[in-house]
């Protein structure tokens, strides 16, 4: 791995050489499969619950806590995948990827059993654990199974883990939602994660993964609790009776975040490399640059919500709709994961001008004013989420290959915990915005599709913000190529 500064702004050509073909074929094929199948099951996961909320909320209630299904879900996956670096070097892969398996499944069969909105909550969280492990270590164990050469692919099959979640999570979501019987639906992945350990008991033993050094290494427990507070008090806000209360919680949860990382900088046990945190290193500006990218993507979790309610969708409808946002992601992952040099820089700049165009698009189009609701304005939609989620994966790879890259020697393994660390944290906090903006607009009060209407204007619009100022963060990133 290269640790210098200076050389690492860029892929290097033997990283963009390999073909899919080496890494898909005899000799590292079924080590990939067994790789990226937890991430392609937490993506999964993440669908079919996008397509079985309106349902859920509908039958037990709860709408004020509707994106609190998905910051808690995150909130818990940000412990998980801080966890995974521990976990690794004190019980190695094989075990580490068993255990984060086990307790997913407990958390899906917790949520089968929901009778109200508090026992769905619990067990969303105890998924996130499960999910966040799995997340990481599909990043975690790429340097640890793959010759660098074949990094850049790695990280776009891992990425591309969301296309397979665009067939198969709103199918099983929307199946059993529109049946109503959406509880069944937390079973449907009980079979593949069976298969899935049997996979990783097979292919990820000790003579297939380097081994990890750290595992003695103290944890920052209490800076992951903190960064977890921090998410809860931006989501309290959506809570709160009075501006003023809002307010206080988003102040409260910022100030936090940045306690965090004034202690991290000065500790001697790291959560995240120290180069992260700042905008004038390669790092500092991949995790700017992702955090802003994934906040902005989190305005999915709402979009089922307003195409049942302003344009008539049935659940399945809408969640094959929504998915056209991570089916853009994948896409673009996959198709610009084999570039490098100036095409690669120009796919890092291009792709927050897509997602703004996206989402810009969508602020018009799903408060249904601008067009009636008809196949026009259906296709438009689904074409402008397409556009958002393309925007992210256009550069993905190649962001997180230069972070990766970056690296200082000794912190090669804290770098790729810490991709996933900073992207569910601001998937948490991007879900916890969307909660509080959406409220705050009339999702809940006054509800019904007036509340939708101006939700959906204010929601989308607000959140194109993001990857606007991502365009400044890139075309600096790209200077430094």
């Amino acid at each position: 791995m290269t640790t210098s500064h200076s050389s690492s702004a860029d892929v290097h050509p033997a990283a963009a050489a390999a073909s899919w073909g080496e890494l898909l074929g005899r000799r590292h094929g079924w080590r990939a499969v067994a790789l990226t199948g937890g991430v392609a099951m937490h993506a999964i996961n993440v669908h079919i619950v996008t397509t079985i909320l309106p349902s859920v909320v509908r039958d037990i209630g709860g709408i004020d806590y509707y994106a609190w299904n998905v910051t808690l879900f995150v909130v818990t996956s940000i412990i998980g995948s801080a966890l995974t670096g521990k976990l690794l070097g004190r019980l190695g892969a094989r075990p580490a990827y068993l255990l984060a398996l086990a307790v997913f499944g407990t958390g899906a069969l917790l949520c089968a059993s929901a009778g109200d909105m508090t026992w769905m909550l619990v067990g969303r969280a105890v998924q996130g654990i499960g999910g966040g492990l799995l997340a990481a270590l599909g990043y975690a164990l790429i340097p640890l199974v793959f010759e660098q050469r074949l990094w850049s692919r790695a990280i776009a099959l891992v990425s591309g883990m969301w296309g397979i979640s665009t067939l198969l999570g709103p199918a099983v979501g929307g199946m059993f939602a529109a049946g109503g019987q959406w509880r069944l639906a937390f079973f449907a992945l009980l079979p593949l994660l069976l298969l899935q350990a049997a996979l990783v008991t097979r292919q990820l033993g000790p003579q297939a993964v380097r081994a990890v050094a750290g595992g003695q290494q103290a944890m920052p427990l209490g800076r992951i609790l903190l960064l977890a507070a921090s998410v809860l008090l931006v989501a309290l806000a959506a809570q709160a009776s009075q501006a003023w209360m809002a307010m206080a919680c988003v102040v409260g949860g910022v100030a936090l975040g940045g306690l965090v990382a004034r202690i991290d900088l000065h500790h001697p046990v790291s959560l995240l490399p120290r180069d992260g945190y700042s905008l004038r290193t390669v790092m500092g500006c991949v995790f700017a640059c992702v955090s802003l990218l994934v906040m902005a993507s989190c305005v999915e979790i709402f979009i089922p919500y307003f195409l049942q309610t302003l344009h008539g969708y049935a659940p399945l409808a809408a969640g094959y709709a929504t998915a056209a946002m991570a089916a853009g992601w994948s896409v673009g992952s996959l198709s610009g994961s084999g570039h490098s040099g100036a095409a690669a820089r120009r796919m890092i700049c291009a792709g927050p001008w897509l997602m703004a165009s996206g989402l810009v698009a969508l602020a018009l189009l799903l408060p249904a004013q601008l067009l009636s609701p008809g196949w026009f304005s259906d296709a438009l939609i689904v074409l402008a989420l397409a556009a958002a989620g393309l925007g992210i994966g256009l550069g993905w790879p190649h962001l997180i290959a230069r972070a990766m890259q970056a690296a200082r020697a000794g912190e090669e393994n804290l770098t790729s915990a810490a991709i996933t660390t900073v992207q569910l944290y601001a998937m948490a906090i991007g879900a916890a915005l969307a909660g509080l903006v959406a409220n705050q607009a009339g999702l809940g009060e006054p509800g019904g599709a007036p509340g939708a209407t101006r939700a959906a204007a204010v929601l989308l619009g607000v959140f194109a913000l993001a990857p606007l100022a991502a365009i400044v963060l890139t075309r600096r990133l790209v200077r430094r190529s």
